[in-house]
C-alpha cells in the first residue's frame, strides 16, 4: 500500500493561531506607585516619557509619579474627553517629544487615550489607574465619544499595570461600585454570548467565558467587603478588573464582559448624556438582561444593592421612558453583536421589565 495515497494516515497540519497581548508586569498594592522606576528599568524602556492624566489628577497623583521619574526625560500632557481630536492632539505631543512610552495616569478616559495613542504611534504604555470604575484598566478595547455616542475600538493593552490600592481606595465609592457593576455585567456578557454561539454559529472560548464568570462571582462573593471604603476592597475590585481585562485578551475581542447589557449602556448614555457612570449603567442593564434571559435577576439586583451601585431608573435620576427607549434601541448599538437584546423585545415587555425593576 502506497502511504502517500491514504488520506487517513497522511499527517494533518494544524494551523490554528491567535495573537494574544497581556500585560508583562502588573503591580497591585499599597505604594504600589514606589515601584514605577523599576518597572520601566525591567521593561528595558529607555527615552522620552510622556505622562498622561487629568486637570485634576496631574496635581495629585499625577505631580507624584513626575517625582518619581526625576532625572529621566519626561513630558505632561492633560487629557480631556476622549474624542478623536484630543486624541490626535495627544498623538502630536507624544511625536514632537518623541516619546517611547506612555504612563497614563488617572481614569477611564485618560487610560482609554493612552491606549488607542501608542496603537496608532506603535509605542507601549503602562496603565496607572487611580480609581477602579471600569474593567478597561487591563483590556485592549477603548471606548471612543464621537456625534454618534461612544464606539468602542480596538487598542493597546498595557505593557504593565500599576495599581495603588492606597490611591484607588480614596476615590469616591461611587466609582469603586460602578467599576464592580462593570464586572457584574460578565454575568450576561457571557450569556448573550452563548445564545449568540446557539442561534448564530459566532465562535466561542470556554476558557475566556469560565474566567469571565469567575471575576463576576467573585465580586459577588465579596460583596459586603467592597461597601468599605478601604484598601481591602480596592485589592478585590483591581484584581477582578484584571482578571476580566485578561478573559478579553484570551478571547480577542470584549465578548466575555460585554454583551447587551453594555448595548444597552452605550444607549442610555446616548439618550440620557452625562447623567449616570458607564459601569452604573452597565450594572442596570445587567439586571434587565438577566430578567430578560430567565435567571437569577433579583440575585443581581441584590449583590449591586450591598456594593453600592444603582439598581432602578430613579437611582440613577432618569425617567422610566427613557430607560424603556434604551431596552427597545440597545439593537442599534453593535449589531453585529447578538444579544438578548437583539430578540425583537416590544414596548409591553420593556415596560414590563423597567416596572419589575421596584419590585421588593
Amino acid at each position: 500500500m502506497n502511504v502517500d495515497n491514504n488520506r487517513i494516515l497522511k499527517d494533518k497540519t494544524f494551523d490554528k493561531s491567535r495573537w494574544m497581548q497581556m500585560p508583562r508586569n502588573v503591580v497591585v498594592g499599597h505604594d504600589a506607585l514606589l515601584q514605577i522606576p523599576g518597572i520601566i528599568d525591567d521593561l528595558g524602556v529607555a527615552g522620552p516619557i510622556l505622562l498622561l492624566s487629568g486637570a485634576t489628577t496631574m496635581q495629585t497623583v499625577g505631580a507624584r509619579v513626575a517625582g518619581l521619574l526625576e532625572g529621566r526625560p519626561v513630558t505632561t500632557c492633560l487629557v480631556g474627553r476622549i474624542t478623536y481630536d484630543e486624541i490626535q492632539r495627544v498623538e502630536d505631543a507624544a511625536k514632537e517629544a518623541g516619546s517611547v512610552l506612555i504612563i497614563a495616569v488617572g481614569g477611564g478616559r485618560v487610560i482609554d487615550t493612552a491606549k488607542v495613542v501608542s496603537y496608532n504611534l506603535d509605542i507601549q504604555f503602562v496603565s496607572v489607574p487611580t480609581a477602579a470604575s471600569h474593567d478597561g484598566i487591563a483590556s485592549s478595547r477603548a471606548s471612543v465619544v464621537t456625534d454618534a455616542g461612544n464606539v468602542s475600538v480596538a487598542a493597546q493593552p498595557p505593557l504593565a499595570i500599576v495599581a495603588d490600592t492606597g490611591v484607588i481606595a480614596t476615590a469616591p465609592h461611587r466609582l469603586l461600585a460602578a467599576g464592580c457593576a462593570d464586572i457584574i455585567a460578565n454575568y450576561t456578557a457571557i450569556l448573550d454570548w452563548e445564545l449568540s454561539h446557539r442561534l448564530t454559529g459566532e465562535a466561542i472560548s470556554e476558557y475566556a467565558l469560565t474566567l469571565s464568570k469567575i471575576t463576576a462571582e467573585i465580586l459577588v462573593k465579596n460583596a459586603d467587603l467592597v461597601s468599605h471604603n478601604d484598601e481591602t476592597a480596592a485589592w478585590i475590585v483591581v484584581k477582578a478588573l484584571f482578571s476580566s481585562g485578561i478573559a478579553m485578551s484570551i478571547a480577542g475581542s470584549s465578548r466575555p464582559a460585554s454583551g447587551g447589557e453594555h448595548k444597552f449602556a452605550h444607549m442610555l448614555e446616548r439618550l440620557a448624556p452625562g447623567v449616570a457612570l458607564h459601569g452604573e449603567a452597565c450594572g442596570l442593564g445587567t439586571i434587565i438582561g438577566m430578567y430578560l434571559h430567565g435567571g437569577d435577576w433579583k440575585g443581581i439586583r441584590t449583590s449591586l444593592r450591598r456594593i453600592g451601585a444603582p439598581t432602578t431608573p430613579k437611582d440613577l435620576g432618569i425617567s422610566n421612558e427613557t430607560c424603556v427607549e434604551a431596552v427597545l434601541r440597545a439593537c442599534e448599538i453593535r449589531p453585529e453583536r447578538f444579544t438578548i437584546f437583539d430578540t425583537g423585545i416590544t414596548r409591553e415587555a420593556a415596560v414590563a421589565v423597567v416596572e419589575a425593576l421596584y419590585e421588593v
